[in-house]
This record gives C-alpha cells, sequence and structure tokens, in this order.
C-alpha cells in the first residue's frame, strides 16, 4: 500500500481506568491526586521508603506535600494487587496499570512504581500500509515513548479490522494486562502469558507450532535465543510485529546479541586485488545474513516516526560508509499525517517481474559464473553450490554479476538498477522459497543438471503447500502417491510445524497439509 505524501486520519482517542489505579493507594495519597489539576495526564506514581510521594505527568515529576512513605504505605498497596512475578511486577486485573517493586538486599519492598497504562486507538494509521503489506516490523525507541501502546494497537487492527489470526506473546502481561482474560485493547487477538522472562523465546516458538497464527506480536526482544527464535518463526511464513531494547537502527548494529534481527555483521577479510579494487581496506565489515525483519520503524517521539523499508540494503549501505536516510512521517494535533522526508532509496519503486530466465545471455564455460543475489540466502545458496558441485561464486558488485538469482517475495521491490541490467542481457531466476532444495532446484535447471525424480518432486510439492496453507489459512492437498513418498510429505510439514494427515484408498491415497 503506497504511502502518499498527506492523509487525514482520525485523532488518537485514549481509554484508561486512572480511577481503579488510584484505589490501589493510601487514602491521602488518592485524595491528593485526584486533586490536581492535570490529573487526567498522570504517567507514573513514585512511592520510595521514607520519601514524599511522587508523581509524573506530561508536564514533568512532582513531589506531593504529604508525609514519607512509611512501610505501612507501601504494604498497603501490595496487599491490593496481584502477586509480583519473577521480574518485579505486579498488575491489577483486566486493566494495563503496571506495579514494579524495588526490593533490598533481604528481599523487602523499599519503592514502588505505578504507571498507568492506556490503550490509545488511533495510533496504528501511521504505519498501517507497513502492517498490511505483511512484512515483518521491528520498533525501536526509547523507553516511554509509546512502543507497547502501538504494538497493542497494531494487534487489535490485524486480528479486528484484517482479519488475522494473530498471537501476542505476553511478558510480564505489558501488552494485554493483567489477568487470565486479556484487555479488551487487543480486540480479538490471542494473549499467550509467558511464566518468567527468562521462556519468552520458547513461549514464541510454542505459539507458531500450536497454534499457527499468521502474525507473532512480542514486546521487547531482548536475549541470543529470542532473536534466534525470532529468525525461526519469520522463516516459517509467520509475520513478525515486535520491540527491541535501543533507540534507533545504529544502536541496533552494535548491539552483538540483537543485531542478528537486521542481518547481522561480520569482518571479512579481502584479497588484496578485492581490497584495491573496492578502495578499501582488507578487512571490512559486511552483513552477515538476511534481515529477520524487513521493515524498521524508530519511534523518535509519540508523534513522529522514521521508517526504513529494505533493512538488507539500508544496513548494507550503513556499512558502506553511505547511510540512507530514513522516511519520516508526523503527525499533527488535528490528525493529519505528513511524510516529512521521503527515504532517500527513491529506486526501489513496485514494478513487474519478468519471467525468470527470459533473457539469452550465455553463461561462461571457462570460468566460475559469477551470482548476485537478491533476497535469497547467501549461505543456503552458497551451501547448494558446494553440494552440487557448480563452479559458480556469490557476488557483491551486480555490476559484474553473470546472472541474477532473486526471491519470490521481491518481485515488487526490484531496485531500478537490476532492471536495467536484467534490460541490457543479464538473465535473472526466481526461487519460490529461501530453502536448499528450491534453490538446488533452481541451480540444477540453470546449469543444465536437472532430471526431476519423484522424490524431488514429492518434497518440492509439500514445501509449497506448506507455505501455502501458512500463508492462507487454508487447507492444502497434494497428489496420490505411494506409502513412502507420503512419509517423506509428512516429514516436510512436521519440520514446519504444521499438522498433516492422509486420505483415500491405494492407489489414490494423498497427504493433506492442515493449517489449524
Amino acid at each position: 500500500m503506497p504511502m502518499h505524501s498527506e492523509y487525514k486520519y482520525t485523532v488518537p482517542k485514549a481509554s484508561d481506568d486512572v480511577q481503579l489505579l488510584l484505589q490501589i493507594l493510601p487514602s491521602g495519597l488518592q485524595e491528593a491526586i485526584s486533586g490536581l489539576k492535570d490529573g487526567n495526564e498522570l504517567i507514573e506514581i513514585v512511592l520510595d521508603l521514607g520519601r514524599k510521594p511522587e508523581i509524573r505527568t506530561t508536564a514533568g515529576f512532582q513531589d506531593l506535600e504529604l508525609p514519607a512513605v512509611a512501610r505501612k504505605d507501601l504494604q498497603e498497596v501490595v496487599a491490593r494487587i496481584g502477586t509480583f512475578t519473577a521480574d518485579n511486577r505486579a498488575g491489577i486485573e483486566r486493566t494495563l496499570h503496571r506495579i514494579s517493586a524495588i526490593r533490598n538486599r533481604t528481599g523487602d519492598i523499599v519503592g514502588l512504581t505505578c504507571r498507568v497504562g492506556r490503550a490509545v486507538y488511533g495510533t496504528v494509521d501511521i504505519v498501517q500500509d507497513v502492517i498490511e503489506s505483511g512484512l515483518s516490523l521491528l520498533l525501536l525507541g526509547r523507553p516511554g515513548v509509546g512502543k507497547t501502546t502501538l504494538l497493542r494497537e497494531v494487534a487489535r487492527v490485524l486480528a479486528d479490522d484484517l482479519g488475522k489470526r494473530v498471537v501476542i506473546v505476553d511478558t510480564s502481561n505489558e501488552i494485554g494486562g493483567d489477568g487470565d482474560i486479556p484487555h479488551p485493547g487487543v480486540g480479538r487477538a490471542r494473549r499467550m502469558q509467558v511464566p518468567s522472562p527468562d521462556r519468552q523465546h520458547a513461549v514464541m516458538i510454542e505459539a507458531v507450532e500450536n497454534h499457527m497464527p499468521e502474525v507473532i506480536v512480542i514486546d521487547e526482544i531482548g536475549t541470543q535465543a529470542e532473536a534466534e527464535a525470532a529468525r525461526t518463526i519469520a522463516e516459517r511464513g509467520v509475520q513478525l510485529i515486535a520491540t527491541a531494547h535501543g533507540k534507533s537502527l545504529d544502536n541496533l548494529l552494535q548491539n552483538p546479541t540483537l543485531t542478528d534481527l537486521v542481518g547481522g555483521i561480520q569482518a571479512v577479510t579481502l584479497s588484496d586485488e578485492e581490497a584495491r579494487r573496492r578502495g578499501t581496506q582488507k578487512t571490512v565489515l559486511e552483513r552477515k545474513g538476511p534481515p529477520t525483519f524487513q521493515v524498521l520503524v524508530e519511534i523518535q517521539d509519540r508523534e513522529q516516526l522514521a521508517v526504513y523499508r529494505e533493512v538488507a540494503a539500508v544496513v548494507d549501505a550503513f556499512l558502506n560508509g553511505v547511510p540512507l536516510g530514513p522516511e519520516i512521517r508526523k503527525r499533527s494535533s488535528d490528525g493529519q499525517v505528513q511524510v516529512a522526508q521521503e527515504q532517500s532509496m527513491s529506486e526501489l519503486p513496485p514494478v513487474t517481474r519478468p519471467e525468470a530466465g527470459s533473457a539469452d545471455k550465455e553463461l561462461p564455460k571457462h570460468r566460475a559464473v559469477r551470482i548476485f543475489t537478491y533476497g535469497v540466502n547467501r549461505d543456503r545458496l552458497e551451501k547448494a553450490l558446494r553440494k552440487l558441485k557448480i563452479p559458480a561464486q556469490v557476488i557483491k558488485d551486480v555490476e559484474e554479476a553473470d546472472l541474477i538469482l532473486s526471491h519470490k517475495g521481491h518481485q515488487r521491490r526490484q531496485p531500478k538498477r537490476l532492471r536495467d541490467l536484467q534490460s541490457g542481457g543479464i538473465p535473472l531466476y526466481v526461487v519460490k522459497s529461501n530453502t536448499i532444495p528450491q534453490i538446488e532446484l533452481v541451480l540444477q535447471k540453470i546449469f543444465g543438471r536437472y532430471e526431476e525424480q519423484p522424490e524431488e518432486k514429492a518434497v518440492l510439492e509439500a514445501e509449497d503447500a506448506v507455505h501455502m496453507a501458512m500463508k492462507t489459512g487454508q487447507l492444502q492437498e497434494l497428489g496420490p502417491q505411494n506409502a513412502y513418498i507420503r512419509s517423506l510429505q509428512h516429514q516436510i510439514a512436521k519440520r514446519y510445524g504444521v499438522r498433516s494427515e492422509s486420505k483415500g484408498q491405494e492407489p489414490y491415497r494423498q497427504v493433506l497439509v492442515l493449517p489449524w
């Protein structure tokens, strides 16, 4: 969905239950806060033992003219809320309010931060074109800027307005609120609670394997295990909407734990000849692999976002020392949203892709064929080349390519430079999915080694059916096969976490791939 330079949206509206939060406070504190002029803009209440109560509103911090907080005050609040979890957080059932504890060395609570949780409706319109595209989206921003609020609204819109099967992996009940029944702010989206933060990655995988979502929503990916789980989910064809620690793309690239979310970074030693050709040092930084998220959004403040499309190309440009500017979107007080700055990758408009291998240029016979990839997993391609013993190398410079190997999912985002080279005679071939069998199939066809075997055809048919079932949510029927080949197809379905079963009588018995 294209983004227009100016368009009208509804002004976001907030829904909260501030009174339910105030009811857990000591009576004197309730009265003091209720009497404040800016009480409706309350953000959080801070209660520290031996200090005066403090509140934070949109205008800043303010000490209340009340006696210092005593132990009985803290105990009174704790008695009125739910149990604190392993990360020292508690809540009020069916609200989005969060109470966080500070403990002393013996485990006693000596401080509480009572944060107002609000479901804000209408905030998602500023990135609605991105979430409707089906691309995985990563949100970055400093604490308190509204990442979780936007995430909650994204889940609701995807589930209610777009009819997607959405599962929220909710650590500390930040998105869906406290209690077993999710807050209405998430709409029809389903919510899986996480028993402790160190189990988030396991629940992420469980969500995909057990509940067949089209979209997974996650708040705060922060560990290597969670980053690896996110990549596993993305490779299964599920759209990911998530937040991560860090304020900007630069922060993320410098975080060794999370840099894999945008492709990862590795040091590569070049030959003397290649270093001279590039005009660089012999050791350079390059992207390690395809990013888990195709779009990255920096939430600069509640009314302004920076949107990076084509994350792979953005990271490559950053590592080459020529960072590309993002698209800046702003919202005014009357609901108008403008694109204040276009993304500097303006050469990436949607185009119609020609058929694979349509050019007639002959491949070289006396040297290794140079392959340039666009959207194809480089590691898997190189593994397939080694396995098939094909004399070819994967290169970085498209100008030197003998052929271009692209991914079907990138057909609408082909850069102008690739289109120009293809029209000049460089053959283009497209793989249907980033799996080794699919890549091997295309390579065998390119290099004249393809002799279709029943087993290979059946495996490829099963993989295509699995991807289609996960994408559309509809049952897929495979062609009749013997018992051995059907067992191979069932193994493919199991590998991707999809159910399958056989039906019919021999010799017409066939496999069904079930998306639920």
